[in-house]
């Protein structure tokens, strides 16, 4: 059973074309099921207005469609954007005339550089990504750890609770016993389910459905994790450099207040003291504890700065 999970970013209206509407916030999710295969299409359905609708749409992402319509801040936001999150896998299809040599000088050196520029043609791309997907067959792997950061949770009648999210890193089974970061709260696995089928296990890049024994669901909220890994860190002080994006023109000065985004978590975060070209080297403390593995890529926002508001990315320690 393979899935596959796929930022649909740009200019709205092709995930709609493609997959079967499902869950809405502030993401739009759609599905397509192929027998055994299954493609997720997640559509960032509050941005620009809010940067996390687009910073969780990719953060779940394993591959991405940019649609473009337009040479705009918001198409170059979304490129600064996949390129501090490494998503170097994707589409790119224009629209109203648009040529690939307007947009390649805005790509070249990011991680969109690559993407395979394709018609606009959702029947011919609905195969190709659940043939991707089928490719995409994951196999658990022999005393590995999963974590699946939440995305949304509710209670089922019957059930009991249940969260959704995907699986980020590792893989799990059903009757694992888990810990809720970052609560530090063990809890049974009751079941999964991908796409509302029950299945026996969960797998690093699988949308998936899990019901918790143990826990209520007003206990938890986005961002929390769901975990068999012990090696898990929560981190709320975080020195060292921050890798920005060549667009990125703001120096970072002690007293700014600026997001750190990992997983599905973008917490609040003061610059405590900074140092070097731009302030490229800080001292960060968080509002809230980060929940992360060692060495794990987080992203670096700052809301209040305009038209680009993604600044790069630092290491967790």
């Amino acid at each position: 059973m393979g899935n596959l999970n796929i930022a649909m970013v740009g200019a709205p209206g092709l995930a709609a074309a493609i997959g079967k509407k499902g869950t809405v916030s502030d993401m739009t999710f759609y599905e397509v099921k192929q027998g055994a295969d299954s493609i997720t299409l997640i559509e960032p359905s509050k941005y620009p207005d809010k940067l996390s609708s687009l910073f969780y749409a990719v953060g779940m992402s394993e591959f991405v469609v940019l649609t473009v319509e337009t040479l705009d801040a918001a198409l170059g936001e979304t490129i600064v954007m996949l390129d501090a999150a490494g998503r170097d896998k994707g589409w790119i299809v224009l629209r109203n005339y648009l040529q690939p040599e307007q947009l390649k000088p805005l790509i070249a050196g990011t991680a969109v550089e690559h993407y395979e520029f394709r018609t606009e043609d959702a029947g011919q791309m609905r195969s190709d990504l659940v043939g991707m997907a089928a490719a995409e067959h994951r196999v658990p792997g022999e005393g590995s750890c999963g974590s699946c950061p939440v995305d949304s949770h509710f209670n089922v009648k019957g059930v009991g609770t249940v969260v959704l999210g995907s699986v980020a890193d590792g893989w799990f089974r059903v009757h694992d016993k888990m810990t809720v970061w970052p609560l530090q709260k063990e809890v049974i696995l009751r079941s999964i389910q991908k796409h509302d089928i029950d299945c026996d296990d969960g797998v690093k890049g699988d949308h998936v459905g899990l019901a918790l024994k143990g826990i209520e669901s007003d206990e938890l909220d986005r961002g929390y994790v769901c975990s068999t890994d012990p090696t898990l860190k929560m981190t709320k002080q975080i020195a060292g450099p921050v890798a920005m994006s060549k667009y990125w023109r703001t120096p970072l000065k002690a007293g700014m207040m600026i997001h750190v985004g990992h997983w599905m978590q973008m917490v609040p975060a003061h610059v405590d003291a900074s140092a070097g070209d731009k302030g490229a080297d800080v001292t960060l403390t968080l509002e809230s504890e980060l929940i992360h593995k060692s060495g794990d890529k987080a992203i670096v926002m700052y809301l209040d700065a305009g038209k680009l508001r993604v600044i790069g990315t630092v290491q967790l320690p």
